[in-house]
């Protein structure tokens, strides 16, 4: 069984010293987080969550960084999970469709905390639950995300093994029943992110919940389904068309996904990206006057249009899942950053009449590649009967052009500088960096 096989890898890893790469990536994984995680403080759900937990909060040694308080690790994993997605700044597995820090990271930091566990834990935890659960999520794909949002369903998974890395290190049968135990309660419908609703949030934040409670639990001897996965009624029968089982541990062990993350670049739906990036180039290499474009083209893969095809956004959210809207953003300013959302951004009649000049076309040859190719090709036409068109082959932030290091820096300081104060970012991105070498303890998040 499957399961067997992330139980091995599990056990392995936790007798081992990560390598100088993973655990660089690791770090790099959790700063990125971070930096998604606190933008989203001031931003629904964050303010709902407290509300609702208020008499859990001050409880608990897991904190709620930025927010200046803690609760039990369940909790503190449900919320910094939700909150961590709630901007769209949040990292991607390209090929499962999938944001796995949310709530791997929110599931492994808050059972770290309360475990008193040490930086270099924490890495090995998070490696884990990256490794166990993009591969699930690349078995199941692409017929899954018919339906199914990646992050609530396969995120159970990275919670899960990240929870019973920290709870049973190197113990293969709490692995086992962790992953199991969380099978049962993946969930997360499309549905929830074709609106302006807060549950799309909530899928992350909920997957982090299952994670920590299937790994508390399995470590007290509650036991799951072995064959959860690949049963006749099991997880891959039941949210995907054709699970590819027998690739899902390929690779595991010696080539570590985390290596090959996405990190955002743009304050919106991955599936945009591609094509901001395009326009981005035009400008760059063209300045053209907004005024004079006659027409806008964007040929993509087919799920992106399903996902972001909207050309009446209303509001903040529905913005960031319109690909009219960030493509017209992207020509007149030059970014698409948290302010491209601001009331003032999305009332902009110049983005507006951009809007209505944009045609999108599903390119079959782009849409037979996805999930694991996502390009696009911008063509502008000027009222002077000149043509512009380029074509972006990935995303930037993808593996094959990823962010820098400083780049990283860039995007944490810019997101969370706002809500920590300049110096406590700075202290803590240097903390970051180093984490292998010292406890959570000394991060003082709490006091952030």
């Amino acid at each position: 069984m499957i399961i067997d096989e992330f139980a091995r890898y599990a056990q392995l890893e936790a007798g081992r010293p990560l390598s100088p790469v993973v655990s660089h990536h690791a770090k790099r994984a959790l700063i990125d987080w971070f930096s998604a995680l606190f933008p989203g403080i001031g931003v629904a759900p964050n303010a709902q969550l407290l509300k609702a937990h208020a008499a859990e909060l001050g409880h608990g040694r897991s904190s709620l960084p930025g927010q200046r308080t803690s609760a039990f690790p369940a909790t503190a994993a449900w919320i910094n999970g939700s909150v961590s997605h709630a901007v769209e700044f949040d990292d991607i597995f390209r090929d499962a469709v999938y944001h796995p820090g949310c709530p791997t990271i929110g599931a492994a930091l808050a059972v770290a905390e309360d475990r008193g566990a040490s930086g270099e834990q924490l890495l090995k935890a998070i490696t884990i639950g990256y490794e166990i659960s993009t591969r699930i999520g690349a078995a199941v794909q692409p017929s899954h995300y018919k339906f199914f949002h990646t992050t609530g369903t396969v995120g159970c998974f990275g919670g899960a093994a990240a929870t019973a890395a920290l709870t049973g290190p190197g113990n293969a049968d709490v692995m086992r029943h962790s992953l199991a135990t969380a099978a049962s309660f993946a969930s997360g419908l499309q549905q929830a992110f074709r609106s302006d609703a807060m549950t799309k949030a909530l899928h992350a934040g909920h997957a982090a919940w299952v994670g920590v409670t299937a790994g508390v639990g399995a470590a007290s001897g509650i036991t799951g389904a072995l064959d959860i996965l690949e049963g006749a009624a099991g997880f891959g029968a039941a949210l995907s068309d054709d699970p590819k089982w027998e690739r899902a541990a390929d690779g595991l062990g010696t080539r570590y996904n985390i290596t090959a993350i996405t990190q955002k670049n743009h304050g919106c739906c991955g599936h945009t990206f591609a094509a901001i990036d395009a326009m981005l180039d035009i400008r760059a290499q063209h300045r053209i006057d907004p005024a004079q474009v006659e027409a806008i083209r964007v040929d993509t893969y087919k799920t992106a249009l399903d996902v972001t095809g909207n050309f009446e956004p209303r509001t903040a959210f529905e913005a960031k899942f319109s690909l009219p809207y960030v493509v017209g953003h992207a020509l007149l300013y030059g970014a698409v950053r948290l302010n491209a959302f601001e009331d003032q951004r999305l009332a902009d009649i110049a983005i507006r009449a951009l809007m209505a000049r944009t045609r999108l076309v599903a390119d079959p040859d782009l849409s037979a590649k996805f999930p694991n190719v996502r390009a696009a090709r911008v063509t502008v036409q000027l009222r002077n009967g000149q043509v512009i068109e380029q074509f972006a082959p990935c995303r930037k932030g993808d593996p094959e052009a990823p962010l820098t290091d400083a780049d990283l820096n860039d995007k944490f300081l810019e997101l969370a500088s706002p809500v920590i104060g300049a110096e406590p970012a700075r202290a803590l991105l240097d903390q970051l960096w180093h984490l292998e070498r010292q406890d959570l303890a000394a991060l003082k998040l709490r006091s952030l």
